[in-house]
């Protein structure tokens, strides 16, 4: 039986990242073209140029590929979100601000899983993805420490993802830092700055 070399092992693992590649950036580009409803796996099949046998190699379905995007996401923004000095004064709105950051180094993807063109499927997946995050992250304000966890990270998953997605959709119009701004002083009022810029119309 012919056992498997080293560089031979490398090979195949660089052979199935840049499959995956190619699947994940063809599902991007025709979320953005048709929306996620509309799109087929073999939409998909003809833009990537593999093979079904090799979808399915790699995915179960659509909704697979879909997960497999966000699990991306997700990985990341936790490795960020990481380096949030628990024992530091508590501030609601850093998980946000890394994240708007996150989104703004990454247009493309968040255009194509978080704007208009996700649809309900995609919408539910990002909702759970910041959910999830945001119940690690955020505690409660300690001027209402009475309000449940889940209470104030089901405040703040909305509030954080509402403002994204309006800001997706306005072309990351003004930058991370105005939208972080704009979300501090709409949650938490009385520690707020000022927001100095307006956002574009178009």
């Amino acid at each position: 039986m012919r056992k498997t070399t080293g560089s031979g092992a490398a090979i195949g693992d660089r052979r199935v990242r840049r499959t995956r590649k190619l699947l994940h950036d063809a599902f991007l580009e025709l979320v953005l073209e048709k929306g996620y409803e509309k799109t087929t796996i073999q939409d998909i099949l003809d833009r990537a140029d593999v093979g079904r046998s090799t979808f399915y190699g790699h995915f179960r379905d659509k909704e697979a590929l879909l997960t497999a995007s966000f699990d991306g996401m997700r990985d990341q923004l936790e490795h960020e979100l990481a380096g949030i000095d628990a024992t530091g004064p508590v501030d609601v709105t850093l998980p946000a601000a890394l994240l708007y950051e996150h989104a703004y180094r990454n247009q493309r993807v968040y255009r194509a899983l978080c704007g208009h063109q996700g649809g309900a499927v995609v919408q539910r997946y990002l909702r759970r993805l910041i959910g999830d995050l945001l119940r690690k992250h955020v505690q409660p304000n300690a001027t209402h420490a009475d309000i449940p966890n889940d209470v104030a990270a089901e405040f703040y998953t909305s509030a954080t993802l509402g403002l994204m997605v309006w800001w997706i959709d306005h072309d990351f119009c003004n930058g991370p830092a105005w939208l972080t701004a704009a979300y501090r002083a709409l949650a938490t009022p009385d520690q707020a700055g000022p927001v100095r810029r307006r956002p574009r119309h178009g």
